[in-house]
């Protein structure tokens, strides 16, 4: 009784098994269906990269500067950061990390509108959409800005305006930037990806100064602003030695103000500039058109083995 059972289990559970031999058949039937089917996404892949413009990248190798006077605050709070306490004072380590703040800067959404508006880049970078090498002028998207009357002429859909807001700008700007920081050596790689190579370059060049620059009013204010503090407090107290410590931490914030004063490259030295590059970054067209290839064979394995199962539906008594 057993062995009926089982005899009359098996084929159905053999018929649920995929035999290999029939799909490669199947397969085989349809070679040129699935050929045509690959052909033309390979065609297609092909118009597809041959449409994508030319991007370049121009990138610039920085060193973060040592940030001199750090050392004389630490030791100004291990000495007489008790004391200062007791006059409502913080003197603080002085240990922020710099580096780690400037490139949170960089990316800042403040940063990067205030550099668009200073800079005057607002259409090239929101309206290019390729670049002629022998002119090395910028192609304009005529249905987002005419460049004949210097107006915005997109059709926006709300909330979205026709002269693009900082945020977008902001976002656009993110997608052409690369900021990197490599942990072992602390080098910072900053690039730029874009049509024109010369703008690439420019920006990458325009980024550091303008950061360099940001940082070093920030400090130079904030220092300014502790030395008349400082000189209040030395003013209202007739303890020698707090008037001391006080005259010792006005003497380490105005090195701050001369030491930021000295170099135009205060917060990222520049080791390795930007240039033009030659060769384009991408896009990656043999890649594009491998990857139209494969999506192509697939679909046309599917396609063929669909239609054998449809087939053999309808061949169904």
């Amino acid at each position: 009784m057993m062995n009926e059972t089982q005899s009359t289990a098996s084929p159905s559970r053999y018929d649920d098994e995929i035999d290999l031999r029939d799909v490669f058949q199947t397969l085989w039937q349809g070679k040129w269906l699935i050929g045509a089917v690959s052909f033309v996404a390979i065609l297609v892949g092909l118009v597809i990269a041959l449409m994508q413009p030319n991007v370049y990248r121009a990138e610039a190798l920085l060193a973060p500067h040592q940030q001199k006077g750090i050392g004389g605050l630490s030791a100004l709070a291990a000495q007489y950061g008790g004391l200062a306490s007791l006059a409502g004072i913080d003197i603080g380590t002085g240990e922020a990390d710099k580096t780690a703040l400037g490139l949170e800067v960089l990316k800042s959404r403040r940063f990067i509108s205030e550099f668009i508006q200073r800079h005057d880049i607002l259409v090239p970078l929101m309206t290019a959409k390729g670049w002629n090498a022998e002119t090395g002028d910028l192609k304009i998207d005529a249905d987002i800005y005419d460049v004949a009357t210097g107006s915005w002429v997109r059709d926006a859909t709300p909330p979205r305006k026709p002269i693009p807001s900082a945020q977008e700008a902001h976002k656009e700007f993110m997608k052409i930037l690369s900021v990197s920081r490599d942990k072992n050596s602390g080098f910072v790689t900053v690039a730029i990806e874009f049509y024109s190579p010369n703008l690439a370059k420019q920006w990458v060049e325009w980024l550091i100064a303008d950061l360099n620059a940001f940082i070093m009013q920030q400090d130079v204010s904030e220092a300014e602003q502790a030395i008349e503090y400082l000189n209040q407090q030395v003013a209202s107290t007739s303890l020698a030695e707090l008037q001391n410590v006080f005259f010792r931490l006005i003497e380490e914030q105005t090195k701050t103000v001369m030491l930021a004063k000295v170099s135009n490259e205060y917060l990222f030295k520049t080791l390795d500039p930007a240039v033009a590059p030659e060769l384009k970054s991408g896009p990656k067209r043999a890649l594009i058109v491998i990857l139209a290839a494969i999506v192509g064979g697939v679909l046309g394995i599917v396609f063929q083995l669909m239609r054998h199962r449809h087939g053999e539906s309808r061949g169904t008594p």
